[in-house]
């Protein structure tokens, strides 16, 4: 029996089998006029697909908390009413597909304020539609990236309240999972890592600084997220700095425990993101080490992402006990049938939609 196709319950959710959707921006939400953040048509078939495809868990893209929280003026926010509105077709849909609807929110920092992707991704001034970037410290992503404001402590307190209210707009949607995005160099991540946090208050230097806000914020989003509901973090365990340097596996699996005591029921570990040219050695499950040592060390449950792209290493990832489930980014993009593919390789039941079997 294949392990990656038996269900997993976190809290009172429980979710179909170990195949979840990992957040992936889709940079196509309107910029300007009234259906800025807004859920749309492509967001309905795009994350619609995938449930159909067979994931258990289909988790939307990073979300903004705010206007500024976003990577891009295309991303999709929670932030008022008509967006909340806009998510409850998705999520109705993506349950009554059989899998769980989840959203990853987010604060981009000083990495927010950018253009889309495949129009380079540079930053854009305010006559372009950008705004300030903010972050721990005056101190930019790289050459060329404006210099963001350093946040003060009455505005963390906003920021993490902004947070909350999103997750109560979330569970409005009908999402039944939360995930509070930390990692690839976003704000949260950027107050974790000593290389873009440079404070002298409580909020920066040690390590116990260092993890008071993203705390913070997990504290609000716990408190205004129902005990019953899972809530997950997305980390980047490590900056793939030499010698130790910056964020790293260590610290990830020290920080893990924080997290589960302030009721964090998964670690969803990724890498990198916080530093520019910076060398990663990317290969087949090269993140999948780290998600391990937290599983390991600590009672932490996790998922593992990256480069996971065939069903028998995926079976072999949970079946070990590496991860008890695996995020499928790009591959899912590729084909959004992947799931049922890789069940029927696996010996389990692919559960092919009725109007599809006689295709398959």
């Amino acid at each position: 029996m294949s392990e990656l196709f038996t269900p997993i319950t976190l809290r009172s959710v429980s979710i179909p089998n170990r195949v979840w959707m990992s957040p992936m921006c889709q940079n196509l939400a309107a910029s300007d006029g009234p259906d800025v953040g807004v859920p749309n048509d492509w967001h309905l078939v795009h994350l619609a697909s995938r449930a159909v495809g067979g994931a258990g868990l289909v988790m939307v893209e990073a979300t903004g908390v705010s206007p500024e929280g976003r990577i891009t003026p295309y991303d999709l926010g929670l932030w008022n009413e008509q967006q909340e509105h806009a998510f409850r077709r998705i999520t109705e849909v993506i349950a009554r597909n059989g899998a769980v609807p989840a959203i990853q929110l987010a604060h981009a920092g000083r990495k927010g304020s950018l253009d889309a992707p495949w129009r380079g991704g540079k930053p854009l001034s305010a006559k372009q539609g950008g705004w300030q970037p903010v972050g721990p410290s005056p101190v930019p992503f790289d050459d060329g990236y404006p210099v963001p404001h350093e946040l003060t402590v009455d505005e963390l307190a906003e920021i993490a309240q902004q947070f909350a209210a999103a997750a109560r707009r979330a569970l409005a949607a009908g999402f039944r999972v939360v995930e509070i995005h930390g990692a690839h160099g976003y704000l949260l991540h950027e107050f974790l890592s000593p290389v873009s946090n440079h404070r002298t208050d409580e909020y920066g230097g040690s390590f116990e600084n260092r993890i008071r806000f993203p705390l913070q914020v997990v504290d609000a989003v716990r408190a205004a997220w129902p005990a019953e509901l899972p809530l997950l973090f997305r980390i980047s365990a490590t900056d793939w700095l030499p010698d130790g340097a910056g964020w790293t596996g260590d610290d990830t699996v020290r920080f893990a425990k924080e997290l589960l005591s302030h009721g964090v029921d998964l670690l969803d570990v990724s890498t990198g993101g916080n530093l520019p040219k910076v060398e990663i050695p990317v290969g087949p499950g090269y993140q999948v080490p780290y998600a391990a040592a937290v599983k390991e060390q600590t009672d932490m449950p996790v998922s593992a992402v990256g480069l996971i792209t065939e069903p028998r290493h995926a079976e072999e990832i949970v079946a070990t006990g590496q991860a008890d489930a695996v995020m499928l980014g790009r591959e899912l993009l590729r084909n959004p049938y992947w799931p049922r593919y890789a069940a029927k390789e696996l010996g389990a039941d692919p559960g092919w939609p009725l109007p599809y079997r006689r295709a398959v």
